[in-house]
């Protein structure tokens, strides 16, 4: 098994140094014959416009977006969940993969980043066994959830951590915390599936 990481922008080192920790193989995708040597791709936060237009440079939108489609696993964090909505406020191309609203920045600047305990939705989720404190920098929040999504995770009753079939998107940066769990769940849930 080996994940993607999208490296076009953002902060994908960290997440290729949790999956590191884990023992998982990982590659940096940047190429379209990259995609077609993965398991499943993680797309990092940074910023979403930039993320976007990229995707669309190197070739990636479209090869991206049908994969996925088919089924193909990807996590999508901060960023990477705002190019996966159907719908985005402040309008950036989307790959239009889960069925929900975002609003981007949503908590405001870069000075307004917190971290908070998340509440996991389920007591038999592979989530509920660990306390996760989310990492929210310059997040977006989801503003609608459509039928087919599950809310895995919340934060002051807002949805943080959602999936939808073999996608898997957060509003927070999981990769900045020690916890691993919600790597895992992508790795064992999606991925391995």
């Amino acid at each position: 098994m080996k994940v993607g990481i999208l490296a076009l922008q953002g902060d994908f080192r960290e997440h290729e140094a949790v999956f590191a920790a884990m023992g998982v193989e990982t590659e940096y995708v940047r190429r379209p014959e990259e995609l077609e040597k993965v398991d499943g791709l993680v797309i990092p936060g940074g910023e979403s416009t930039a993320i976007s237009k990229l995707l669309k440079k190197w070739g990636l939108f479209s090869p991206l977006q049908r994969r996925a489609r088919d089924g193909f696993p990807v996590f999508g964090t901060c960023a990477g969940m705002i190019l996966m909505a159907v719908e985005v406020s402040n309008t950036v191309p989307t790959l239009e993969l889960m069925d929900i609203s975002v609003d981007r920045n949503a908590y405001g600047r870069q000075i307004e980043s917190f971290e908070g305990e998340l509440s996991i939705n389920g007591t038999d989720s592979p989530l509920s066994d660990e306390a996760v404190t989310g990492v929210f920098i310059r997040a977006p929040q989801v503003s609608e959830v459509r039928d087919g999504v599950e809310v895995l995770a919340t934060h002051e009753g807002l949805p943080v951590l959602l999936r939808q079939d073999n996608l898997l998107a957060a509003t927070f940066h999981p990769e900045l915390t020690d916890n691993r769990g919600i790597h895992r769940y992508f790795i064992d849930q999606l991925v391995g599936s």
